[in-house]
């Protein structure tokens, strides 16, 4: 297990490939960097990709949560993630999201823009935030304290590789045939998933109201200028496609792509397909 020093806590981070174009991946809420593992051995040659866990989740350090939770804010995860790159003496490079890294990406980028290329976002959360209301944040307390529960509603993120039936009310999410090293990922996923922080489990959806609720994010949108490409899924009940629309229309370089029959994870779904996308948008880069 690798960590990186980022202000007071320890990040985890992996490495994929070598060359002088280098890609950090930030990914979603309840997840961690493995979450392209088994796309990133097919990216193109020449590139670096880095995968760093946010804090409170993979191999990452979990400080007690404040009583409001802003030491797991968008804002904080953001920071982190720079200083990771202090330390990692990564001066220059290219994002590539998944969900909530969305974001945070957003918020990295309007802190240092000069230090960031191109994005390239799978199923982002856009900086337009989220709205959790008390049912749902009473959804994530109850899945702190039942695995079942958690690979149940984990099973809704990464849908396609399910019997649809299965994914019904009360019923019990089972695997499509012929998928073993993708399920063999997905139960190590959830066993990660269970042993995140409280910061993460209630944190991320109550600082994803506040980002909605002040509006501070959506009103800076024009001001992200590097080139995005977004991935939305079309079977992905988590993100809203209005939001996608929405921020797609508001900064200046941002391209939309609706991908079929493929729910919010491509990169646990489909991890080929993701490397294509991901080998298209990123090869051929000088730096």
């Amino acid at each position: 297990m690798a960590t990186v020093q980022a202000g007071e806590v320890q990040l985890g981070w992996r490495e994929w490939g070598g060359g002088d174009v280098t890609v950090v991946f930030i990914h979603g809420n309840l997840a961690s960097k493995d979450w392209i593992e088994l796309a990133a051995p097919l990216f193109p040659s020449g590139l670096r990709v880095i995968g760093i866990d946010w804090r409170g989740c993979g191999d990452s350090d979990r400080p007690k949560p404040a009583a409001d939770y802003s030491n797991y804010s968008m804002q904080q995860h953001a920071h982190d993630m720079l200083a990771a790159l202090d330390t990692l003496g990564i001066r220059f490079c290219h994002l590539a999201t998944h969900s909530t890294g969305g974001i945070i990406a957003a918020r990295i980028l309007l802190m240092q823009p000069q230090r960031f290329g191109r994005v390239f976002a799978l199923d982002p959360v856009t900086p337009l935030g989220m709205a959790f209301n008390s049912d749902q944040i009473g959804l994530f307390r109850a899945m702190m304290a039942s695995k079942e529960l958690t690979r149940t509603i984990m099973a809704t993120a990464a849908s396609s590789l399910f019997v649809p039936e299965s994914l019904a009310p009360n019923a019990v999410p089972r695997f499509r045939e012929g998928l073993p090293e993708i399920q063999a990922l997905f139960d190590r996923i959830i066993e990660q998933t269970f042993g995140v922080s409280e910061g993460i489990w209630i944190g991320t959806p109550v600082n994803l109201t506040l980002e909605r609720e002040s509006r501070e994010l959506e009103g800076r949108m024009p001001e992200l200028h590097h080139p995005h490409l977004v991935l939305w899924g079309e079977c992905d009940g988590w993100i809203p496609p209005v939001d996608l629309r929405t921020m797609a229309a508001a900064m200046p370089d941002c391209r939309l792509v609706v991908v079929p029959g493929i729910g919010h994870s491509m990169n646990l779904e489909l991890p080929a397909l993701y490397a294509g996308y991901f080998g298209a948008w990123f090869g051929g880069l000088s730096k």
